[in-house]
Protein backbone atom coordinates (compact mmCIF):
# COMPACT_ATOMS: atom_id res chain seq x y z
CA UNK A 1 0.00 0.00 0.00
CA UNK A 2 0.98 3.33 -0.50
CA UNK A 3 2.44 3.81 3.55
CA UNK A 4 4.94 0.58 3.17
CA UNK A 5 7.69 2.95 3.28
CA UNK A 6 7.07 4.15 6.42
CA UNK A 7 6.69 0.51 8.19
CA UNK A 8 9.60 -1.28 6.25
CA UNK A 9 11.52 2.03 7.38
CA UNK A 10 10.75 1.62 11.38
CA UNK A 11 10.77 -1.94 11.43
CA UNK A 12 14.74 -1.41 9.89
CA UNK A 13 15.24 1.38 12.61
CA UNK A 14 13.22 1.65 15.55
CA UNK A 15 15.66 -1.43 17.10
CA UNK A 16 18.47 0.79 16.71
CA UNK A 17 16.86 3.34 18.69
CA UNK A 18 16.00 1.01 21.55
CA UNK A 19 12.23 1.19 20.25
CA UNK A 20 9.40 -1.74 19.46
CA UNK A 21 8.48 -2.09 16.40
CA UNK A 22 5.84 -5.00 16.26
CA UNK A 23 4.04 -6.64 12.89
CA UNK A 24 0.65 -7.58 13.50
CA UNK A 25 -1.58 -9.86 11.91
CA UNK A 26 -4.26 -7.57 11.12
CA UNK A 27 -5.46 -3.77 11.05
CA UNK A 28 -7.54 -4.72 14.20
CA UNK A 29 -5.00 -6.26 16.38
CA UNK A 30 -2.52 -2.98 15.72
CA UNK A 31 -4.76 -0.51 16.97
CA UNK A 32 -5.63 -2.49 20.11
CA UNK A 33 -1.97 -3.78 20.94
CA UNK A 34 -1.73 0.51 20.67
CA UNK A 35 -4.43 0.86 22.87
CA UNK A 36 -2.78 -1.53 25.37
CA UNK A 37 0.44 0.08 24.83
CA UNK A 38 -1.02 3.67 25.48
CA UNK A 39 -3.02 2.75 28.56
CA UNK A 40 0.16 1.22 30.26
CA UNK A 41 1.77 4.60 29.39
CA UNK A 42 3.99 4.13 26.24
CA UNK A 43 4.21 6.19 23.22
CA UNK A 44 2.42 4.18 20.55
CA UNK A 45 1.73 4.33 16.90
CA UNK A 46 0.19 2.72 13.57
CA UNK A 47 -0.34 3.18 10.11
CA UNK A 48 -2.18 2.15 7.36
CA UNK A 49 -3.72 3.29 4.39
CA UNK A 50 -7.57 3.53 3.75
CA UNK A 51 -9.23 0.39 4.05
CA UNK A 52 -6.84 -0.76 6.61
CA UNK A 53 -7.41 2.80 8.66
CA UNK A 54 -11.39 2.04 8.42
CA UNK A 55 -10.39 -1.30 10.33
CA UNK A 56 -8.73 0.41 13.27
CA UNK A 57 -12.16 3.28 13.64
CA UNK A 58 -13.32 0.61 16.52
CA UNK A 59 -10.13 1.09 18.32
CA UNK A 60 -9.77 4.39 17.86
CA UNK A 61 -13.48 4.86 19.33
CA UNK A 62 -12.22 3.00 22.06
CA UNK A 63 -8.85 4.99 22.79
CA UNK A 64 -10.98 8.22 22.03
CA UNK A 65 -13.25 7.10 24.75
CA UNK A 66 -10.66 6.02 27.33
CA UNK A 67 -8.97 9.72 26.36
CA UNK A 68 -5.69 7.53 25.38
CA UNK A 69 -2.95 9.78 23.50
CA UNK A 70 -2.19 7.76 20.34
CA UNK A 71 -0.92 8.40 16.70
CA UNK A 72 -2.61 7.24 13.76
CA UNK A 73 -1.08 7.79 10.31
CA UNK A 74 -3.13 7.38 6.84
CA UNK A 75 -1.44 7.49 4.04
CA UNK A 76 -4.17 7.35 2.00
CA UNK A 77 -5.50 5.65 -1.56
CA UNK A 78 -8.09 6.15 -3.90
CA UNK A 79 -11.98 4.64 -3.27
CA UNK A 80 -14.52 3.16 -2.02
CA UNK A 81 -13.83 -0.44 -1.57
CA UNK A 82 -10.56 -1.74 -2.55
CA UNK A 83 -10.25 0.87 -4.49
CA UNK A 84 -6.67 1.93 -6.08
CA UNK A 85 -3.50 2.44 -4.93
CA UNK A 86 -2.82 5.98 -6.14
CA UNK A 87 -3.12 8.85 -4.16
CA UNK A 88 -6.73 10.41 -2.60
CA UNK A 89 -8.22 12.89 -0.37
CA UNK A 90 -11.94 11.13 -0.36
CA UNK A 91 -10.93 9.88 3.86
CA UNK A 92 -11.10 13.50 4.62
CA UNK A 93 -15.09 12.85 6.24
CA UNK A 94 -14.05 10.01 8.34
CA UNK A 95 -10.82 11.38 9.83
CA UNK A 96 -12.57 14.66 10.56
CA UNK A 97 -15.86 13.61 11.83
CA UNK A 98 -14.69 10.80 14.07
CA UNK A 99 -14.78 7.87 11.65
CA UNK A 100 -16.07 5.34 14.24
CA UNK A 101 -19.02 4.90 16.68
CA UNK A 102 -19.98 7.41 19.56
CA UNK A 103 -19.32 11.39 20.11
CA UNK A 104 -16.56 11.96 19.59
CA UNK A 105 -13.23 13.78 17.70
CA UNK A 106 -9.91 13.36 17.45
CA UNK A 107 -7.00 16.01 16.45
CA UNK A 108 -6.14 15.59 12.68
CA UNK A 109 -2.94 17.42 10.87
CA UNK A 110 -2.51 17.10 7.12
CA UNK A 111 1.04 17.55 5.57
CA UNK A 112 2.30 18.70 2.02
CA UNK A 113 5.56 17.45 2.32
CA UNK A 114 7.75 14.78 3.35
CA UNK A 115 9.65 17.00 5.78
CA UNK A 116 6.32 18.46 7.17
CA UNK A 117 4.77 14.66 7.45
CA UNK A 118 8.06 13.88 10.07
CA UNK A 119 7.87 17.60 11.63
CA UNK A 120 3.66 16.99 12.44
CA UNK A 121 4.32 13.36 13.58
CA UNK A 122 6.17 14.56 16.66
CA UNK A 123 3.76 17.23 17.18
CA UNK A 124 1.38 14.66 16.88
CA UNK A 125 2.86 12.59 19.92
CA UNK A 126 2.74 16.51 22.03
CA UNK A 127 -0.24 17.26 20.96
CA UNK A 128 -1.67 13.37 21.89
CA UNK A 129 -0.23 13.66 25.47
CA UNK A 130 -1.51 17.19 25.93
CA UNK A 131 -5.26 16.36 24.79
CA UNK A 132 -4.95 12.52 25.80
CA UNK A 133 -6.56 11.94 22.72
CA UNK A 134 -5.50 10.10 19.13
CA UNK A 135 -4.06 12.44 16.60
CA UNK A 136 -4.37 11.03 13.31
CA UNK A 137 -1.47 11.85 10.06
CA UNK A 138 -3.61 12.74 7.10
CA UNK A 139 -1.34 12.12 4.30
CA UNK A 140 -2.08 10.59 0.79
CA UNK A 141 -0.61 8.28 -1.85
CA UNK A 142 1.61 10.88 -3.14
CA UNK A 143 3.58 12.09 -0.36
CA UNK A 144 3.93 8.27 0.93
CA UNK A 145 5.74 7.43 -1.80
CA UNK A 146 7.52 10.45 -2.21
CA UNK A 147 11.52 11.23 -2.15
CA UNK A 148 12.35 14.21 -0.61
CA UNK A 149 15.12 15.34 1.32
CA UNK A 150 14.54 15.42 5.65
CA UNK A 151 15.93 16.75 8.40
CA UNK A 152 14.40 15.01 11.10
CA UNK A 153 13.94 16.83 14.26
CA UNK A 154 16.08 15.81 17.53
CA UNK A 155 14.81 13.27 19.36
CA UNK A 156 12.84 13.72 22.61
CA UNK A 157 14.30 12.99 25.57
CA UNK A 158 11.98 10.39 27.61
CA UNK A 159 12.98 11.57 30.86
CA UNK A 160 10.89 14.68 30.21
CA UNK A 161 7.89 13.10 28.53
CA UNK A 162 5.11 14.39 30.35
CA UNK A 163 3.94 12.08 33.57
CA UNK A 164 1.16 9.92 33.04
CA UNK A 165 -0.52 9.32 36.40
CA UNK A 166 -3.61 7.60 34.70
CA UNK A 167 -1.93 5.55 33.12
CA UNK A 168 -2.06 1.42 34.21
CA UNK A 169 1.43 0.99 34.85
CA UNK A 170 4.04 3.14 37.23
CA UNK A 171 2.46 1.60 40.68
CA UNK A 172 6.05 0.75 41.69
CA UNK A 173 7.11 4.51 41.80
CA UNK A 174 3.93 5.99 42.79
CA UNK A 175 2.11 3.11 45.78
CA UNK A 176 -1.10 4.13 44.43
CA UNK A 177 -4.27 1.31 43.08
CA UNK A 178 -4.01 -0.16 39.94
CA UNK A 179 -5.22 2.41 37.65
CA UNK A 180 -8.25 0.59 35.20
CA UNK A 181 -7.89 2.50 31.82
CA UNK A 182 -11.36 1.76 29.47
CA UNK A 183 -13.96 3.17 27.62
CA UNK A 184 -16.52 1.66 29.44
CA UNK A 185 -19.00 3.14 31.48
CA UNK A 186 -22.67 1.76 32.18
CA UNK A 187 -24.01 4.17 34.34
CA UNK A 188 -25.65 6.86 31.99
CA UNK A 189 -25.29 10.25 34.13
CA UNK A 190 -21.74 9.39 34.61
CA UNK A 191 -20.97 8.43 30.81
CA UNK A 192 -22.95 11.74 29.85
CA UNK A 193 -20.54 13.94 32.34
CA UNK A 194 -17.75 12.29 30.88
CA UNK A 195 -18.93 12.99 27.36
CA UNK A 196 -19.53 17.11 28.41
CA UNK A 197 -15.80 17.02 29.95
CA UNK A 198 -14.77 15.69 26.72
CA UNK A 199 -16.35 18.29 24.78
CA UNK A 200 -15.07 21.12 26.84
CA UNK A 201 -11.62 20.13 25.92
CA UNK A 202 -12.90 19.62 22.24
CA UNK A 203 -13.68 23.38 22.52
CA UNK A 204 -10.12 24.10 24.23
CA UNK A 205 -8.41 22.55 20.93
CA UNK A 206 -10.40 24.72 19.09
CA UNK A 207 -9.22 27.72 20.38
CA UNK A 208 -5.69 26.66 20.60
CA UNK A 209 -4.72 24.37 18.22
CA UNK A 210 -5.50 25.58 14.77
CA UNK A 211 -2.95 25.35 12.00
CA UNK A 212 -3.12 26.83 7.95
CA UNK A 213 -0.94 28.32 6.21
CA UNK A 214 -1.85 31.47 3.49
CA UNK A 215 -0.45 33.01 0.58
CA UNK A 216 -1.17 36.04 -0.94
CA UNK A 217 -4.32 36.05 0.02
CA UNK A 218 -4.45 39.83 0.77
CA UNK A 219 -3.76 40.77 -2.80
CA UNK A 220 -5.98 38.06 -4.64
CA UNK A 221 -9.70 37.91 -5.36
CA UNK A 222 -9.89 34.25 -5.94
CA UNK A 223 -8.74 31.88 -2.93
CA UNK A 224 -7.41 28.42 -4.03
CA UNK A 225 -8.15 26.31 -0.57
CA UNK A 226 -6.44 22.61 -0.71
CA UNK A 227 -4.21 20.39 1.83
CA UNK A 228 -1.69 17.90 1.26
CA UNK A 229 -0.73 16.85 -2.43
CA UNK A 230 -3.37 19.27 -3.89
CA UNK A 231 -1.84 22.24 -2.31
CA UNK A 232 1.46 21.94 -3.83
CA UNK A 233 -0.90 21.86 -6.88
CA UNK A 234 -2.19 25.07 -6.30
CA UNK A 235 0.73 26.79 -5.16
CA UNK A 236 2.50 25.45 -9.02
CA UNK A 237 -0.98 27.10 -10.32
CA UNK A 238 -0.37 30.13 -8.39
CA UNK A 239 2.81 30.90 -9.72
CA UNK A 240 1.83 30.24 -12.93
CA UNK A 241 -1.05 32.82 -12.54
CA UNK A 242 1.52 35.30 -11.39
CA UNK A 243 4.13 34.77 -14.46
CA UNK A 244 0.90 35.91 -16.41
CA UNK A 245 -0.46 38.90 -14.05
CA UNK A 246 -3.09 37.12 -12.00
CA UNK A 247 -3.22 37.07 -8.56
CA UNK A 248 -4.12 34.22 -7.13
CA UNK A 249 -3.80 33.01 -3.30
CA UNK A 250 -3.29 29.89 -1.49
CA UNK A 251 -5.26 28.71 2.11
CA UNK A 252 -4.00 25.75 3.36
CA UNK A 253 -5.59 23.94 6.68
CA UNK A 254 -2.77 22.10 8.23
CA UNK A 255 -4.95 21.45 10.99
CA UNK A 256 -8.02 19.50 9.40
CA UNK A 257 -9.67 19.20 13.23
CA UNK A 258 -10.01 21.90 14.41
CA UNK A 259 -11.05 23.37 11.50
CA UNK A 260 -9.87 27.33 10.46
CA UNK A 261 -13.42 28.41 10.60
CA UNK A 262 -13.05 32.10 11.49
CA UNK A 263 -9.97 32.50 9.25
CA UNK A 264 -11.99 31.43 6.30
CA UNK A 265 -15.03 33.43 7.66
CA UNK A 266 -12.80 36.60 7.95
CA UNK A 267 -11.50 36.18 4.15
CA UNK A 268 -14.90 35.80 3.55
CA UNK A 269 -16.17 38.60 4.81
CA UNK A 270 -13.64 40.42 2.86
CA UNK A 271 -15.05 39.85 -0.28
CA UNK A 272 -12.36 37.01 -1.54
CA UNK A 273 -13.91 34.28 -3.45
CA UNK A 274 -12.58 30.49 -3.14
CA UNK A 275 -11.83 27.55 -5.80
CA UNK A 276 -12.00 24.29 -3.53
CA UNK A 277 -9.21 21.97 -4.88
CA UNK A 278 -9.69 17.77 -3.49
CA UNK A 279 -8.47 14.90 -4.96
CA UNK A 280 -11.98 13.78 -4.56
CA UNK A 281 -15.49 14.61 -5.20
CA UNK A 282 -15.70 17.37 -2.94
CA UNK A 283 -15.56 16.64 0.87
CA UNK A 284 -13.75 19.82 2.66
CA UNK A 285 -15.60 21.95 0.57
CA UNK A 286 -18.62 21.78 2.88
CA UNK A 287 -16.34 22.91 5.83
CA UNK A 288 -15.27 25.76 3.62
CA UNK A 289 -18.89 26.43 2.65
CA UNK A 290 -19.93 26.60 6.69
CA UNK A 291 -16.86 29.09 7.24
CA UNK A 292 -17.89 31.32 4.73
CA UNK A 293 -21.56 30.96 5.61
CA UNK A 294 -23.02 32.37 2.20
CA UNK A 295 -20.60 35.68 2.61
CA UNK A 296 -18.80 34.25 -0.58
CA UNK A 297 -19.26 32.26 -4.05
CA UNK A 298 -17.34 29.13 -3.13
CA UNK A 299 -16.47 26.98 -6.02
CA UNK A 300 -14.56 23.31 -6.42
CA UNK A 301 -12.58 21.38 -8.87
CA UNK A 302 -11.78 17.67 -7.68
CA UNK A 303 -10.16 14.57 -9.27
CA UNK A 304 -10.35 11.49 -7.98
CA UNK A 305 -10.00 7.61 -9.12
CA UNK A 306 -6.52 7.95 -8.17
CA UNK A 307 -5.67 11.19 -10.84
CA UNK A 308 -4.10 13.99 -9.36
CA UNK A 309 -5.28 17.83 -10.75
CA UNK A 310 -2.50 19.43 -12.80
CA UNK A 311 -1.85 22.67 -12.39
CA UNK A 312 -2.79 23.55 -15.66
CA UNK A 313 -6.07 22.59 -14.94
CA UNK A 314 -6.67 24.61 -12.05
CA UNK A 315 -5.24 27.91 -13.00
CA UNK A 316 -7.70 27.25 -16.16
CA UNK A 317 -10.58 26.81 -14.02
CA UNK A 318 -9.55 30.15 -12.04
CA UNK A 319 -9.23 31.60 -15.20
CA UNK A 320 -12.81 31.01 -16.03
CA UNK A 321 -14.18 32.05 -12.47
CA UNK A 322 -12.17 35.26 -13.10
CA UNK A 323 -13.60 35.54 -16.68
CA UNK A 324 -9.99 36.06 -17.97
Amino acid sequence: TPQNELTAYMARHMIDHKRTFIQAESEVSAINMVFGASAAGARAMTSSSSPGVSLKQEGISYACGADLPCVIVNVARSGPGLGGISPGQGDYFQATRGGGHGDYFHIVLAPKSVQEAADLTYTAFDLADTWRMPVLILADGMIGQMMEGVVLPEPRDPAKLPEKPWAAGGQYKTHRPINHVSSINLVPDELEAKVHERFKRYDQIKRKEVRFEEVNTDKADLILVAYGTSSRVCLGAQQMAKSQGIELGIFRPISLWPFPYDRISELAAKGKRFLVVEMSMGQMIQDVQLAAAGKAPISFYGRCGGNIPTEEAVLAEARRLLGK
